[in-house]
């Protein structure tokens, strides 16, 4: 694991586009994703289940996600999320903004 802290001024701005590419490989619920953000990022990175469930609402409420009950094996009614061509789109903005702040930076970090 590394030692560096990445503070949340900076991660915040790109919690939408974790949540959405997870989601444009396939639906998913909050604890599940909260699972895989810590899979993916070798345990460097989790959300704090606040944030992710603010998240959820603000991109369903730009219609970049879209929920649904389903119930589970356990017989558990969960809350699904699956991501909507508009999110997709958004998706691949949020790609291109990041690639290009990236080299922004880049040009002043030694």
């Amino acid at each position: 694991m590394s030692t560096i802290q990445i503070s949340s001024d900076v991660i915040r701005g790109c919690t939408d586009t974790i949540i959405l590419y997870l989601l444009k490989e396939s639906p998913s619920y909050a604890y599940a994703l909260s699972k895989q953000i810590e899979e993916v990022s070798d345990g460097e990175y989790s959300l704090k289940e606040t944030t992710l469930y603010s998240a959820l609402t603000r991109l369903e409420r730009s219609d970049y996600v879209s929920s649904y009950p389903q119930i589970a094996e356990s017989g558990k009614k969960r809350t699904y999320y699956k991501i909507t061509d508009a999110g997709l789109d958004y998706y691949r903005d949020k790609c291109k903004e990041w690639k290009f702040t990236r080299e922004l930076v880049e040009k002043f970090v030694e």
